[in-house]
């Protein structure tokens, strides 16, 4: 009996969710009559200028280089 009310209610969520999800497609809502059939025409997004930013500095990268990753100092200064 458990296993009937347990499947039952899971039948009925996954059936839920199911629903919710293709509702929320709008050829999905245009067939149960939410939304008109027509599509509307949707204003173009007015165009934002572009920010003036300052070029970045070039520079030499100060991380990564050679000297940090194979010097002795570094391996030495860990204690055992």
């Amino acid at each position: 009996m458990m296993n009937f009310v347990l499947g039952t209610v899971a039948g009925g969520l996954i059936a839920c969710i199911a629903t919710i999800a293709a509702a929320r497609h709008p050829e999905v809502q245009s067939r149960l009559g939410l939304i008109p059939a027509v599509p509307s025409t949707l204003m173009a997004a007015p165009l934002r200028p572009e920010p003036a930013c300052p070029p970045p500095a070039a520079s030499a990268p100060s991380v990564g280089t050679q000297e940090m990753l194979f010097s002795k100092r570094r391996f030495w200064s860990v204690a055992p």
